[in-house]
């Protein structure tokens, strides 16, 4: 159940980053691709590691990008630094089907 009470499944790509780090930003585009291929299917939540240092620390991120796809809050791949929007979406795609309830 979400946060409206509604009973829906919540697929959701934290993507940390930092404004200082240059890897991000080339990632940008790549999760802008990602989002339109994936539409409504997949929410990617931005967190600055400056920003949202217990976050960062939460979920042990030690270097930036780091990407973790998650499924009803559980965790199901983490991934660090750079990736085509190709792969992502293929290793997303297969993550998903893998973990159907």
């Amino acid at each position: 159940m979400d946060k409206s009470g509604e009973n829906t499944e919540s697929i959701v790509l934290a993507y940390f980053f930092a404004d200082w780090c240059g890897p991000c930003d080339h990632l940008k585009p790549v999760l802008k691709e990602f989002a339109e291929k994936m539409g409504e299917e997949v929410k990617i939540v931005h967190i600055d590691i400056d920003k949202d240092q217990m976050s960062a620390a939460a979920f042990m991120i030690r270097t930036v990008p780091t990407l973790i796809l998650f499924r009803d809050g559980q965790s199901l791949w983490k991934y660090s630094g750079q990736i085509t929007s190709e792969k992502l979406l293929e290793t997303i795609r297969q993550k998903i089907e893998n973990h159907k309830l």
